[in-house]
């Protein structure tokens, strides 16, 4: 357990340091995981709603934050460079990002131009219908990606590695709750990044 514990500590301080130095991106992460807490709660009455919730809201601020406004350039901070950071990251970097939310895009379009899924289900008669069937493939897709992930962790880096980051990733809501409850605040007030002092002093 203290192994476990250390491993998460560890994952979620080089996810923070490394990935969370504007104050937009912090913001759109709170917005992210207050509206990934709303899908949660969402999953035991009605999965389907929770995941148009998830990938609508929740995944695309949080991903609008790291692609618009977290810089890319050489991190003074950490002593790192952009590419040092992508190819270190356990989760999902930006390259791996984009093919999950390219894949994401295209459930809507594949569904437009085949609305039984292959079979899978009465085409769509309602636009309630087919927003339905998207956010069915949408949570399968969810799913997909983190079990994927997992697995390709769990051969490249081991089973605690792998147990730890899915753990890590569901309940980040919470812990990103707290750790950026205040940057809305820092930003009316005109901080556009996070001086981090806590990180270079760390």
């Amino acid at each position: 357990m203290k192994e476990y514990l250390e491993a998460l500590r560890t994952q979620r301080w080089d996810d923070h340091r490394y990935y969370h130095h504007n104050r937009i991106n912090q913001t759109l992460h709170l917005v992210s995981a207050l509206s990934f807490v709303v899908a949660y709660g969402w999953l035991f009455i009605d999965p389907v709603v929770s995941a148009l919730i998830a990938w609508l809201v929740s995944m695309t601020t949080r991903q609008a934050g790291h692609f618009f406004f977290e810089p890319k350039d050489y991190d003074t901070v950490n002593q790192a460079t952009h590419a040092y950071k992508e190819d270190i990251k356990v989760g999902y970097n930006l390259r791996r990002k984009v093919v999950l939310m390219g894949l994401w895009a295209l459930v809507p379009v594949a569904l437009w131009l085949e609305p039984t899924g292959f079979g899978t289900w009465t085409g769509h008669a309602t636009w309630q219908e087919f927003m339905r069937h998207v956010g069915a493939v949408w949570l399968a897709l969810g799913a997909a990606g983190l079990l994927f992930r997992a697995g390709q962790l769990l051969v490249s880096q081991g089973a605690l590695t792998a147990v730890v980051w899915v753990s890590k990733i569901l309940s980040d809501p919470f812990h990103d709750i707290l750790l950026y409850r205040k940057a809305p605040l820092y930003l009316m007030r005109g901080e556009l990044m996070d001086p981090m002092t806590h990180v270079r002093h760390g």
